[in-house]
């Protein structure tokens, strides 16, 4: 195949202008002959036919052209990173192996190869990729943060050339994920023009109409905003002139996605939104004043505009841990508007531009112990975790929190996320601590575990040795390094709980000479109305369920069984048609739920955050280990499911009639604390044909009580029934499924 014929006309003209600029913007960097040898092997791998465009229609050679360019100007690599992605291709279709790159190129360029590979193969089967596979990258990828970083380039790239694509489906699916994987990364790596960039274009893919409202409200006002732009900084600028700094002084209009943000936040119109820009004064300072002239900056701004104290940022003291440095004030402008004005320096606009990759510059990879905290703390979350959907939930989370900063008694500084309480520092700082945590004091006043602490607190974590973990600390913690903490303790207390349960058991039936039948206590377990032997040994543990009781329970179940036994008439063998049986077993089942195109007999389990039964409108949703987990329509989950993983839901409907089976079920009771009143409710379930009372749980409190009920019960009218029949009784107000 010629190579003109892979190119169309214009695409000619754009590969010779893409080509001059990368030239201009990495040929300092690049070795001789670096470029020479690049067009060679590219012509050959082209005329080998060997690589295609993509779903979009895209030129592959055009397109890691101008992602080289994004990842040359806009991050600020160089040679490695650029003769990596424009190298990748011919490597991944087998034109060129790695080790002939190595040779030719070095170590650094084969590396990034191997990890962009990576990246095309999972996108090889879809244009968007799932949560589960980008957990997986980020892991493979930890070691060399330029392959994250060029694969933020790629999507920004893409993300500008499918404007025109006819292929709807894929343009979404991509705009999607640019917005809820790639612009919280790029966030956190600070480079937040791209992240923008990305938010912006997502926008404008999948909300079209707010997208250019707010495009076109932006247009009319223009003119307006870059006046009242010119009246603020006038004054300010001559103060700095006077007062001998150089700076340049510029007005930022905020992105469309940021406005579109507040507007939605604030519950209010284009017009209400006050901050639609930033004034950025740049500082043109020594390293060694950096600090010194922005404070001044500061003073002279603040002494000409009334400051709003709660809105001032100090990044420059304690910087992020992307590098960014910056001070950020809103002041009351004219016309009683309020402004907010960043003050920074030519080094930080840099590395606020660029993110880490012009920090690297200027501190050294080895150096950036920002980096290494960040790339511990996504390892920890995602290696810890029990799902990849739940580790992305949480690691997205994790990207978008700001950080608060708190020091130990003896002075030791913490870095945490915003919103973080007295119990995340505690497990932060070791997980023994966190585990015997009941307190602590803050600023030498006691606060409970859930105090959320602010930025400068000094904390001092109270312990007792009697303190364990408890369930309801999940709801206290906002780390996922302390959820990830508790969770392991839980799990080894309830496995030392019922190892002392059964233990318990068994000594009782010991000293009452009975003997012990494992298989008889199974089914005694299964008849009460537990699905796993756990949940049962967990009722001992917590005493809602007498070991003597069990243990009359188990003689009449084994004297029942010894009863029925005795009652078979056995025949025998002889004579007995096997096959007769057959047909009558197999047709005694019937499948209770159709998925899909009405497709029996699949793996499919009950989702626990809703916990669906017989008669409730569900739907499927396919795993990543390739069953179906069943949710309510209603399930608090649903809309997320399916705003983003639309392509995994599967329709869900009941089949037939309910079968027999139990399902549990959590109702919230909310009442006046009434003499009795447990024992009526409890009274109700126990006359209720088909459910079975599981646990119960009440607190009161001023006259008033909330509790929880767990029932075991067939189907969605049963449940209809109780709940109708425990709403008359005296005291009860509220009666809700959970």
């Amino acid at each position: 195949m010629e190579t003109d014929e892979f190119f169309t006309t214009e695409e000619k003209e754009l590969l010779f202008s893409l080509y001059r600029k990368l030239l201009q913007l990495s040929g300092e960097t690049l070795l001789k002959g670096d470029f020479k040898k690049l067009k060679t092997h590219l012509i050959n791998t082209i005329q080998n036919n060997h690589i295609q465009r993509d779903i979009f229609g895209l030129n592959p050679v055009i397109k890691d052209m101008q992602t080289a360019v994004i990842v040359a100007e806009e991050i600020g690599m160089k040679r490695a990173s650029i003769l990596g992605l424009m190298l990748h291709d011919s490597v991944r279709c087998g034109t060129y192996t790695a080790e002939e790159v190595q040779q030719s190129y070095g170590e650094d360029v084969a590396g990034i190869i191997r990890g962009l590979i990576r990246v095309s193969d999972l996108y090889s089967k879809s244009p968007a990729i799932e949560s589960e596979n980008f957990r997986n990258l980020l892991l493979s990828f930890a070691e060399d943060m330029r392959v994250i970083l060029i694969m933020i380039a790629v999507r920004v790239n893409i993300m500008r050339q499918i404007k025109d694509c006819v292929n709807e489906d894929a343009r979404q699916q991509v705009a999607n994920e640019a917005a809820y994987l790639y612009a919280p990364l790029a966030h956190k790596l600070g480079l937040y023009k791209l992240k923008s960039e990305l938010e912006d274009l997502s926008l404008k893919y999948t909300e079209k109409e707010v997208y250019y409202h707010i495009k076109e409200k932006l247009n009319e006002t223009k003119t307006s905003r870059d006046k009242y732009i010119a009246a603020f900084i006038a004054p300010v600028q001559k103060k700095l002139e006077e007062a001998g700094l150089k700076f340049h002084i510029k007005g930022r209009t905020k992105s469309i996605h940021s406005i579109y943000q507040k507007m939605k936040k604030q519950k209010c119109l284009f017009e209400n939104v006050y901050d639609l820009f930033a004034i950025r004064v740049i500082m043109d300072s020594p390293l060694e004043k950096e600090k010194l002239e922005c404070w001044q900056a500061y003073s002279i701004v603040t002494d000409m505009y009334q400051p709003n104290p709660k809105r001032l940022r100090d990044w420059l003291s304690v910087p992020k841990s992307n590098g960014y440095e910056s001070l950020h004030i809103t002041v009351m402008g004219p016309e009683g508007k309020w402004v907010e004005v960043q003050i920074r320096t030519e080094r930080m606009d840099e590395i606020a531009e660029r993110g880490l990759a012009a920090h690297w510059r200027y501190k050294g990879i080895k150096g950036e112990t920002g980096l290494d905290e960040w790339l511990t703390s996504v390892r920890e979350a995602l290696e810890n975790s029990d799902s990849g959907l739940e580790a992305m939930d949480r690691f997205k989370l994790d990207l978008y929190e700001d950080e608060i900063f708190v020091f130990t008694p003896k002075g030791d500084l913490f870095k945490l996320g915003k919103g973080s309480t007295v119990l995340d520092f505690a497990f932060h700082i070791h997980s023994k601590l966190g585990s015997k945590c009941i307190g602590a004091k803050v600023n030498g006043k006691n606060v409970q575990l859930k105090q959320i602490l602010q930025s400068g607190d000094q904390v001092e974590i109270m312990t007792s040795n009697t303190q364990n973990p408890k369930q309801d600390w999940l709801n206290i913690v906002t780390t996922s390094k302390a959820r990830t903490k508790i969770r392991q303790a839980l799990k080894e207390m309830a496995a030392r709980q019922h190892a002392f349960a059964k233990e318990t058991i068994e000594r009782k039936f010991k000293n009452r000479k009975i003997e012990y039948d494992e298989a008889t206590m199974m089914r005694l377990i299964k008849r009460l109305g537990f699905k796993v032997v756990t949940d049962f040994y967990q009722a001992i543990a917590d005493e809602t369920l007498d070991v003597n009781s069990i243990i009359d329970k188990y003689l009449e179940q084994k004297k029942r069984e010894n009863d029925v036994r005795d009652e078979i008439t056995y025949r025998s063998a002889e004579g007995y048609n096997l096959q007769q049986s057959l047909p009558e077993e197999t047709n005694t089942k019937e499948d209770v739920l159709v998925i899909d195109q009405d497709l029996k007999g699949l793996d499919f389990k009950l989702a626990r955050c809703c916990n669906p039964i017989y008669g409730d409108d569900v739907f499927g949703f396919v795993s990543v280990t390739g069953g179906i987990k069943i949710h309510r329509c209603d399930c608090p989950n649903a809309s997320d499911l399916h705003s983003r993983f639309g392509y995994r839901i599967v329709k869900a409907r009941w089949a037939g009639k309910s079968q027999g089976t139990q399902y549990p079920i959590t109702l919230r009771v909310v009442g006046h604390d009434d003499i009795g009143i447990v024992t009526n409710i409890t009274s109700i379930i126990s006359k209720e044909t088909g459910i079975t009372l599981r646990s119960i749980g009440i607190n009161s409190h001023d006259g008033l009580f909330s509790g929880t009920l767990t029932v075991m019960v067939g189907d969605t009218g049963r449940l209809e029934v109780l709940v109708k029949k425990l709403r008359t009784v005296k005291g009860v107000k509220q009666v809700e499924r959970n």
